[in-house]
């Protein structure tokens, strides 16, 4: 059985346009420092990120930000988290992401998001991992991609031998539990040899 210790976030550099965001962001924040789970996330001071990472600190969690070096400037390097990664490229960052975290959150964000959480659900798919996924569905943000997996699938595409697995929250406090009860069924020798799946890919 293995234990969240670290959950990588991806989210938005932008706040986006409803404030339910930020706050489902501020929430998990504080609740991944009230329980000494630390976050791995894409290094910046910006948008949901920040505010993201700002509510760890300010709740005396820990903090690792992994940033490519072309984004240091534009997402502006958040300076004040423990320890900061930065990376030759995306590719990089991604591996590293994964290899730090336990399980992977994904709040509300754009392309850059979307492209981070799809990937680990090919990942997924392939048996590369068995880390636990989970959406956070605040507002119906995730319901089109939702509903785009159920369309692939209902046309063939997605099949039950290579099913999509992830979780799927509408409440902040249901995150760490969801992902605790999933990781439950997931060895410590099956995340090393995760581990060992992606660094070969």
């Amino acid at each position: 059985m293995s234990t969240i210790r670290t959950v990588c976030v991806y989210c938005g550099s932008s706040s986006g346009s409803d404030p339910a965001y930020a706050e489902a962001a501020r929430r998990f924040g504080t609740i991944l420092a009230q329980n000494k789970i630390g976050l791995v996330y894409g290094g910046g001071a910006h948008g949901l990120m920040g505010v993201l990472a700002g509510a760890v600190l300010d709740h005396g969690g820990r903090v690792t930000g992994i940033i490519p070096e072309f984004l240091k400037e534009r997402e502006r390097l958040f300076t004040r988290v423990q320890e900061v990664i930065v990376t030759r490229d995306m590719h990089e960052r991604k591996r590293e992401m994964f290899e730090r975290a336990d399980a992977f959150v994904a709040l509300p964000g754009g392309l850059g998001t979307l492209e981070e959480l799809v990937e680990q659900l090919t990942w997924a798919q392939l048996g590369q991992h068995r880390k636990p996924i989970l959406l956070v569905n605040i507002g119906g943000f995730w319901d089109p991609l939702n509903e785009l997996i159920d369309h692939m699938r209902k046309l063939g595409f997605i099949h039950s031998e290579t099913r999509v697995d992830y979780l799927v929250a509408t409440r902040v406090d249901d995150i760490i539990p969801k992902l605790a009860a999933a990781a439950k069924a997931v060895t410590e020798d099956e995340l090393r040899k995760s581990a060992e799946r992606v660094e070969n890919m």
